[in-house]
């Protein structure tokens, strides 16, 4: 984490904050407001939250915007709160009911039998009101002119689904998916199955990989620490987004040729092989991370993907 304070004022900032973002803001509004707070240009989000979603969303300045990749291809968890008995148009609560069930008569164990036919991977085709773009063009902007466009299905991933309560006509449920997973498209399914429609009516975003709203920040505290001077205090270093990745120590060589983008041969202290695109952090000698390596098993090599220094 490196941060430069000339009279009170960040020059600039490498590093993720881990922000609680309330309901009825964007995503966008969060990074802008962190962006004027910082003073830097560089500041960008890892995984969109919609304005009426709550929860973790990651903000990367500096350097930190390399690793937002990595950050947006970790799993995510949510507490989704789907209400059964009736259908929006935009698939959440934002949205106008253009269907309602006469009665909901499915039970607890119906619901967690359906919950079943979404464990692994999935077909799942992107709301109309989504941040997804055609033709350059969000599908929600589309979508508000009136427009009908096709929708193709996309294979998600996920890996843990649980009803944790149930109070009819609500099913709250813990979801565990991969990127691009829409929860919305999730409620729409769910209803489908059961034959009673339903919408996504709450949604909290649990955790981005290894970060969770327990150590989230809201944002007004976090503008609080800029003002007193320790918005550090909530700045994690860039690489705490590869944890858990392989390490490694370069020698001067090394170092020199990931500097100038060459693949190297290293050996790591990890007793488990590495797999084909696998990555490592590598460090210099001074502890600074100089670059994300991934691995090329034809080849053996560890090729730069991402380089912090010059």
């Amino acid at each position: 984490m490196a941060v430069a304070i000339t009279d009170g004022v960040f020059s600039t900032m490498d590093g993720i904050f881990n922000i609680d973002k309330e309901r009825g803001v964007t995503s966008h509004d969060v990074v802008q407001r962190v962006r004027r707070l910082a003073r830097q240009k560089h500041v960008g989000h890892a995984g969109t939250l919609d304005p009426a979603a709550e929860g973790v969303l990651l903000v990367c300045l500096g350097k930190a915007t390399k690793v937002v990749e990595y950050l947006m291809d970790s799993p995510k968890r949510y507490c989704a709160q789907v209400t059964l008995g009736a259908v929006t148009d935009t698939g959440d609560a934002d949205g106008k009911i253009i269907w309602r069930a006469e009665a909901v008569t499915v039970d607890r164990t119906q619901v967690e039998e359906a919950l079943q036919a979404f464990r692994g991977r999935i077909k799942q085709v992107p709301p109309a009101y989504s941040a997804l773009k055609r033709g350059g063009t969000p599908l929600y902007r589309l979508a508000r002119r009136g427009l009908d466009f096709p929708r193709e299905a996309r294979e998600v991933e996920i890996y843990d689904l649980r009803l944790m309560a149930w109070e009819p006509p609500v099913a709250v449920i813990d979801v565990t998916c991969s990127r691009g997973t829409y929860v919305r498209a999730l409620a729409t399914d769910l209803g489908e199955r059961l034959g009673c429609g339903a919408y996504l009516s709450r949604l909290v975003r649990l955790a981005s990989g290894r970060f969770t709203l327990e150590d989230a920040v809201r944002m007004e505290a976090l503008a609080s620490a800029f003002a007193a001077g320790r918005a550090s205090d909530y700045l994690y270093a860039p690489d705490e987004a590869l944890l858990g990745t392989f390490a490694v120590v370069l020698g001067p060589e090394s170092d020199r040729l990931v500097r100038h983008g060459s693949s190297i041969a290293i050996e790591l202290a990890s007793e488990a092989a590495p797999r084909h695109g696998d990555l490592c952090r590598a460090y210099g000698l001074q502890g600074d991370l100089l670059a994300v390596l991934r691995y090329d098993s034809a080849s053996h090599l560890w090729q730069p993907d991402k380089v912090f220094v010059v």
